[in-house]
């Protein structure tokens, strides 16, 4: 087979970078030589996990004699598997593995566009990012996808366009470490969300994707079984973030710059727009007066988040709900809340008179009249600071 100059510098970066192939593989006697003749071409560096097959993937195996392979007696599931083989990655000496599934999806004629990336991004997990939405992707594996492509933008603030890809290079020392407790299809997204969370680039590359007729790929994804165990760690993942990584980088990034020069950095952030910098503000607002006390912080700081708000300015915002504040939320809460309820009661502008008692003789007039109140705040305080914005803009530009 003649070899084209791109194909002769990707043989060359797998083996300056002493990059390996490693493919997980259960049950896919029908595509399983195939893929290795594809990625052959490139390097004789490929580790396969045998993950417990009862067909014909032993025998076929055994017509490579010049690759790794590591036979699980049982089936333990993909997350098991790749984690093995990066162990056994190690051992071999390799700095990366490439890992590709046995199914035939992947294409061992993209792996030039993957290893190319290596030499601007080293320290990188390099994702191959498949086109979902073209026609003919299953549906299930497209929503999968999209799913995914959610929480894990919401748990670390990252976009990434195929999360469940499973061709990937990873930089071995560097997951090796990660602390990953999954052990079937729900461990791509755990190691890449905990990867994120460790400041290890995700880089996504574009590569095609191939679904073989059903009576040659052999799927093992169950449905319900895996997506039911991916959306529990998705959950576990969510409350981690909310609780602890979110407010932790945020919290870094405020003592590493200061407080004061953080505050006005924000107030002032030329690479937001003052539009973006008076939703931060009208949103906090809005999360101080809702009535959900004791998580207005939590539930604010996790959406702002997800939607890129400033969150210094959002937290400042959302402090209209201190101490001296509170008997006039109260009050402008009961009297917005009057106009919607049947006998509403009045509520005393007085501190002294407010008292849990007093405020559930008529609860739902409390929390109807907050949450107008706070729709009604958080607009005004947005209209607000967008005309002083503005104002301070124009000043600017006459002086």
């Amino acid at each position: 087979m003649q070899l084209t100059s791109l194909d002769q510098l990707s043989r060359d970066i797998f083996k300056d970078k002493k990059v390996g192939i490693l493919i997980p593989t259960y049950n896919n006697q029908n595509t399983l030589a195939e893929v290795l003749d594809g990625c052959l071409i490139y390097t004789r560096n490929i580790l396969v996990v045998n993950d417990g097959s009862t067909d014909r993937t032993r025998d076929i195996l055994d017509g490579f004699p010049n690759i790794n392979i590591l036979h699980l007696e049982t089936n333990q599931g993909k997350g098991v598997a790749i984690r093995k083989g990066i162990t056994r990655a190690i051992q071999l000496g390799y700095d990366y593995v490439v890992t590709i599934d046995s199914d035939g999806q992947h294409l061992p004629a993209d792996l030039p566009y993957l290893i190319q990336h290596l030499k601007d991004h080293p320290d990188s997990i390099i994702i191959g990012s498949r086109d979902m939405d073209r026609e003919g992707i299953p549906g299930k594996s497209s929503f999968g996808n999209r799913f995914s492509n959610f929480w894990f933008r919401f748990d670390t603030g990252i976009d990434l366009p195929d999360t469940q890809s499973g061709y990937r290079i990873y930089p071995v020392e560097k997951v090796s470490k990660l602390k990953l407790i999954t052990w079937r299809f729900e461990f791509e997204v755990e190691i890449l969300v905990k990867a994120a969370w460790k400041g290890i680039p995700i880089k996504p590359v574009p590569v095609r994707v191939y679904y073989p007729p059903g009576d040659i790929r052999v799927s093992h994804f169950r449905p319900l079984q895996d997506f039911a165990r991916i959306s529990f760690l998705n959950t576990v993942l969510f409350i981690q973030a909310v609780l602890y990584y979110i407010p932790l980088r945020w919290w870094r990034r405020i003592t590493d710059t200061g407080l004061k020069k953080s505050f006005l950095l924000a107030l002032n952030d030329p690479k937001e727009t003052i539009y973006r910098r008076s939703a931060a503000l009208g949103f906090g607002v809005f999360m101080g007066i809702f009535p959900v006390w004791g998580y207005q912080l939590i539930i604010g700081l996790a959406l702002c988040h997800y939607f890129r708000l400033n969150k210094i300015l959002f937290t400042i915002a959302a402090h209209i709900s201190i101490p001296p504040m509170i008997p006039l939320i109260i009050f402008l809460s009961y009297l917005a809340g009057g106009i919607f309820v049947s006998n509403p009661i009045d509520m005393p502008f007085d501190s002294g008179l407010i008292s849990l008692e007093s405020l559930t003789n008529n609860f739902l007039q409390y929390v109807i009249g907050a949450i107008i109140l706070s729709i009604f705040a958080g607009i005004l305080t947005f209209y607000m600071s967008v005309f002083l914005y503005k104002l301070s803009q124009s000043k600017r530009e006459k002086q």
